[in-house]
């Protein structure tokens, strides 16, 4: 039996860590938040917590391989979206 105990993954980042794992600002993933342009979320009694899959599932949408690749799906600015 192994002494070593295996580490803990994370499976929820609360706002700045999922900001840090997105390359942004907490301050624009609050705002990707509150005007329903960013990854899914949850809210657990008062705190907002980001699944690690959501999160990486939302920075797929703006994969492209060239300036002139349509990609799958569009990561919209943090600002209301117009429609």
């Amino acid at each position: 039996m192994s002494d070593f105990a295996a580490p803990l993954v994370p499976r929820f980042l609360r706002t700045p860590d999922a900001a840090v794992h997105l390359g942004l600002s907490a301050r624009t993933l609050e705002k990707h938040r509150c005007y329903g342009t960013g990854p899914t979320y949850r809210k657990l009694g008062g705190r907002i917590v980001y699944a690690i899959d959501d999160l990486n599932a939302w920075a797929e949408l703006g994969r492209r391989h060239s300036t002139s690749d349509p990609g799958q799906g569009t990561v919209h600015p943090a600002r209301p979206v117009r429609r």
